[in-house]
């Protein structure tokens, strides 16, 4: 009798998990849920990832070499690479239609006792617990966003994860909360023009120790590594006007003699001053003469239509104008005029496409400066506004291309006009180009309401304003210990050192603590009833800018549990201690 033997194909149970071993971190991600989970070798510590309410689930996660997994999900393609130095290359890729931004790797679960590490203006760091953090969206591709392209999860004992977004033009990042985990933190991606169009790249950096300041010192290290590293040293060489600038307290007047305000400045004692208020020819001449740098306001970007008043900006309606997608044109600056009878009139402005921005430029300054001795320019919006797509037949652009105009904009006035060079607010692609930003010191959320209208008017501190903005806890210096010796930071024009007088000191203890320069906005009334404080303030706060000027900021701590006492480290070998009141 013969024994037929049947063999049964076998089927084994797919592996739950797929494992990048590396020297520092073990890598281990999920096959069901492309979720990771990562070891820190050096510290124990295991962050984990987990899904967000309706993300999609991966049709297949694999490994695809050595130190690389890809997954796989409907429409596009997340390629996880472990590399040689203990970083987590992430690299999504899609085809086609994209209507609207998704979210790619997961969050990583955060824990009481954790904070997110956040580059909103000048940086800000939220605990996950707080339950007064409201859930908000941030870009990566404007000033109003995140001012530089990367986010951080701290723990209590200093270790951290950090994820820097490689390709920030179309990218986001979502401070929401995970039922259950308190706040998260996670990057999502923008179409752009409609479509996904290109990879999307990011990197994981885990540390084992330093927190934020370990965070921005590597951010800082990548900035040089992308060319986005450039010294106010260096700038110096090229333009020596570069250090009428360091230390100078930045002065904003309209209805006073301006030559002799700067006269009655020089001789109280205020030698570094960055003279806002512009003025006639004659006027900068002698202002420049006191050894001030004399600067002139200019925008390109807002243009209004042809029943607007006559000194309002009209040049380029319509044909300039960055469209939408539908074919109507993007809304700008909206201007409340007062009529004489006592009215209010809105004229609603459009947006320029920046192409033309530059073009205008290149006529309109070489023209000023034949009969203006400026020697700085501040130029209004081009790095607080996003980057902003066109859909105009005739001058159509994508963000990225919208950047790089901004960018030759920028480019064209602090390298070929040789002028000492501001703009609003800041973002990092800027700091090759510029010497200054006026709003990078303000959290914009928490500025006080209408404070790009109502600059001079007296509004009393919101919650807010007091908790976050001039408040010690939550703000910390993440701009300042990656750029610091780059560009010179300042509060933003309707958020002053002595708007809501009853917080001047402490904006000038921030100042001290951050080696950043004052601003000023006053009439005559203010000036000739604080003129003593005004000088006070002067001498403090300038006198350690001026000194601090040129170096990196090393280090920044809390040294008491509610971070009232703080101090600053630089390459000087100076040291800033603050004890908030």
């Amino acid at each position: 009798m013969r024994l037929a033997l049947f063999l049964l194909p076998l089927t084994l149970p797919a592996a739950p998990e797929i494992r990048l071993p590396g020297k520092s971190i073990d890598v281990v991600i999920a096959t069901d849920t492309a979720a990771l989970v990562v070891t820190d070798k050096r510290t124990h510590h295991t962050w984990r990832q987990q899904m967000f309410q309706n993300t999609p689930l991966p049709k297949q996660v694999r490994k695809t070499g050595p130190s690389a997994v890809s997954a796989e999900f409907d429409g596009f393609t997340a390629q996880f690479t472990l590399s040689a130095s203990g970083e987590l290359e992430v690299t999504v890729t899609g085809a086609g239609a994209l209507a609207k931004p998704f979210a790619c790797p997961h969050p990583f679960v955060t824990e009481k006792g954790t904070s997110l590490i956040v580059p909103l203006n000048e940086g800000i760091h939220y605990p996950v617990d707080d339950e007064s953090i409201a859930p908000r969206q941030l870009i990566a591709y404007g000033g109003h966003g995140i001012s530089m392209p990367w986010f951080g999860v701290m723990d209590a004992k200093g270790a951290g994860m950090m994820m820097i977004l490689e390709t920030p033009d179309d990218a986001r990042i979502d401070i929401t909360r995970q039922p259950g985990h308190g706040l998260i933190i996670r990057p999502m991606w923008d179409p752009s023009r409609g479509e996904y169009r290109y990879p999307r790249k990011a990197r994981y950096v885990f540390l084992d120790r330093g927190g934020y300041v370990a965070m921005a010192k590597r951010y800082r290290a990548y900035a040089r590594q992308t060319g986005l590293f450039k010294t106010l040293a260096e700038k110096r060489k090229e333009l020596p006007a570069v250090d009428l600038l360091i230390g100078a307290a930045n002065i904003w007047n309209r209805d006073m003699d301006k030559v002799a305000l700067c006269r009655d400045m020089k001789q109280a004692g205020m030698d570094m001053v960055l003279w806002s208020g512009g003025g006639k020819p004659e006027e900068i001449a002698a202002i420049n003469e006191l050894g001030y740098l004399s600067s002139h306001y200019d925008i390109y970007q807002d243009v209004w239509p042809p029943d607007a008043p006559a000194n309002m900006r009209r040049e380029g309606w319509p044909d300039d104008l960055v469209l939408l997608p539908g074919g109507d044109w993007m809304k700008g600056w909206a201007s409340h005029r007062t009529n004489p009878d006592g009215t209010k009139t809105i004229y609603q402005g459009g947006v320029i496409s920046s192409p033309r921005q530059l073009a205008r430029a290149r006529q309109r300054i070489p023209e000023e400066l034949k009969t203006t001795p400026y020697k700085c320019r501040f130029i209004d919006t081009t790095t607080a506004s996003p980057w902003r797509e066109d859909y105009h037949p005739r001058h159509q652009l994508t963000r990225s291309d919208d950047r790089k105009y901004k960018m030759a904009l920028l480019e064209f006035i602090s390298k070929e006009m040789k002028l000492v060079t501001g703009t609003e607010t800041g973002i990092d692609p800027s700091v090759p180009y510029v010497h200054y930003y006026e709003g990078m010191l303000s959290l914009g959320p928490y500025r006080l309401p209408d404070a790009g209208r109502d600059m001079l008017k007296y509004k009393p501190p919101t919650p807010d304003f007091l908790k976050f903005q001039v408040g010690y806890y939550y703000r910390i210096p993440l701009w300042e210990l990656v750029y610091h010796d780059c560009v010179v930071s300042q509060w933003y024009w309707g958020d002053y050192n002595n708007k809501a007088p009853e917080v001047w000191e402490r904006r000038d203890q921030i100042n001290v603590l951050y080696g950043t320069p004052p601003m000023y906005m006053f009439d005559k009334e203010m000036w000739e009833s604080n003129k003593q404080r005004f000088v006070e303030s002067y001498r403090k706060v300038c006198t350690s800018a001026r000194k601090l000027g040129y170096d990196e900021m090393l280090s920044h701590e809390w040294l008491t549990a509610d971070h009232s006492v703080q101090r600053t480290r630089w390459s000087s070998g100076a040291e800033i201690t603050i004890k908030f009141q």
